[in-house]
């Protein structure tokens, strides 16, 4: 064989080679943010993956961290559970839709006291939190307690140190519980503090608390019931007690007005009805209007409509609301007026 054929099939080959990593690259899926739905978006991807092929690559950073990555075209997708008002996602050209519902809840290591078995309000939350609470037998907590043996024992608050939906989600429930926690700490996804531990993402908050004894911590719901953590029920809107789990979450999401929502800013703390869970939240997801790669981006959004057409059973399973019928088509409308090309 001619020595110049020989050279030209080389170059061939690892063009052709070269080609095939690149498509090999592009299928995977990238994505950071929100630790609140890392449960359910590292079960569907494990499912998409025996399906398709195609791999997710999520960094679970927490939101603060999702949108900076976004803006910054690090990633196909930001993920964040505190939605950004319109007049932000048109300044970064980034389009906005929510993917799932959970709740977040108090949890607490505290002897002898166990999941379910004690009973907090938003102003006593926000009390602790603020410093203003500093023992388990504080009359304030043993009177929603009374059947209750609470020890005299101090309270350690865990939260969250980095940038977090969760952490917006916890601090807009406690500012809209106490005039005196808006004023003075506000609701953001980081926010200072005045005392207590920090610690890194739901699994960070979830760990501290459950090594520090008298702790009181929040999380997303699946770390919890995961972590068989103790948790707390709360005294809701209503005036009612309730218990964290997907009928509670679902009540609180069911008011929900998405239609009338611009960019789908939502928040759904607090919400009315007897039986809504009062620290209810969605997670959202992140894309450009005009993407930087607009084959990565579908590749994206084929794998967030094959969650909603196949991934209501396993967020259920683990206690996450899947989004209402309607509402994903709300969404698929949006994708198709509002990402180009899709």
């Amino acid at each position: 064989m001619n020595i110049f054929k020989v050279k030209r099939m080389l170059v061939a080959g690892v063009a052709a080679l070269g080609a095939a990593a690149a498509v090999a690259q592009a299928t995977d899926i990238s994505g950071a943010g929100a630790t609140f739905p890392y449960p359910i978006y590292s079960k569907w991807a494990d499912a998409y993956k025996q399906q398709t092929g195609i791999g997710l690559n999520y960094q679970s950073i927490g939101s603060g961290g999702g949108i900076k990555q976004i803006k910054a075209k690090t990633v196909t997708f930001g993920a964040s559970d505190m939605p950004l008002k319109p007049e932000e996602l048109q300044q970064a050209g980034l389009v906005q839709f929510p993917m799932i519902i959970g709740g977040v809840v108090p949890v607490v290591n505290i002897k002898g006291v166990h999941g379910g078995q004690m009973v907090l309000d938003g102003p006593t939350v926000a009390a602790i939190y603020l410093g203003d609470i500093t023992k388990w037998n504080d009359p304030r907590i043993t009177k929603l307690n009374p059947k209750l043996s609470l020890p005299a024992t101090a309270i350690a608050p865990i939260y969250r140190s980095d940038g977090s939906g969760t952490n917006f989600l916890f601090s807009n429930y406690l500012s809209n519980s106490s005039a005196k926690f808006k004023d003075t700490i506000g609701a953001n996804t980081s926010v200072q503090w005045p005392s207590g531990i920090g610690a890194k993402g739901n699994e960070g908050v979830a760990n501290m608390t459950a090594q520090t004894d008298g702790a009181i911590g929040y999380v997303e719901y699946a770390y919890a019931k995961q972590n068989k953590m103790a948790y707390s029920d709360l005294v809701n809107n209503a005036g009612k007690r309730v218990a964290p789990d997907a009928t509670s979450f679902q009540a609180a999401a069911a008011n929900a007005d998405w239609a009338h929502a611009p960019g789908y800013y939502l928040i759904l703390t607090n919400q009315s009805g007897e039986k809504s869970w009062p620290i209810t939240g969605a997670s959202f997801i992140l894309v450009y209007g005009v993407p930087p790669d607009p084959a990565a981006t579908g590749a994206a959004i084929k794998f967030f409509d094959w969650a909603y057409r196949n991934g209501a059973k396993m967020a259920a399973d683990l206690d996450y609301v899947p989004l209402p019928d309607s509402l994903i088509s709300q969404v698929r409308a949006t994708w198709k007026s509002q990402i180009k090309g899709m």
